[in-house]
């Protein structure tokens, strides 16, 4: 029985995690929102790790998968920190268009 990588392929995984990658960092050097940034780097991330796991399952090693999972972990964490960053300014300026934020510079 082959694996599902077998059947598919790397190349597949790692056109798809270039796409990915591809989208997010147009997204993030496009895009003035900071909900739309913190998405677009999200995306990113996740392009990696899906390059991650696809050659860790290339060479049947788990320590890809494991890194996977705690730069899921830190991901998350960074997220919500963000979040509450971006919550804490909109509340403060009332938008969270990064061009108006260039004017806390001082």
């Amino acid at each position: 029985m082959e694996s599902v990588l077998q059947q598919i392929g790397i190349e597949s995984y790692l056109y798809l995690s270039a796409l990915l990658f591809c989208v997010g960092a147009f997204g993030l050097l496009l895009r003035r929102n900071g909900i739309v940034m913190f998405m677009s780097i999200e995306i990113m991330l996740n392009a990696v790790n899906l390059s991650l796991v696809a050659f860790s399952t290339l060479h049947q090693d788990a320590a890809g998968q494991v890194f996977v999972f705690f730069s899921m972990a830190v991901a998350a964490a960074e997220v919500a920190v963000g979040l509450a960053i971006l919550v804490s300014i909109y509340r403060n300026v009332g938008s969270i268009d990064i061009n108006e934020l260039k004017k806390l510079k001082g």
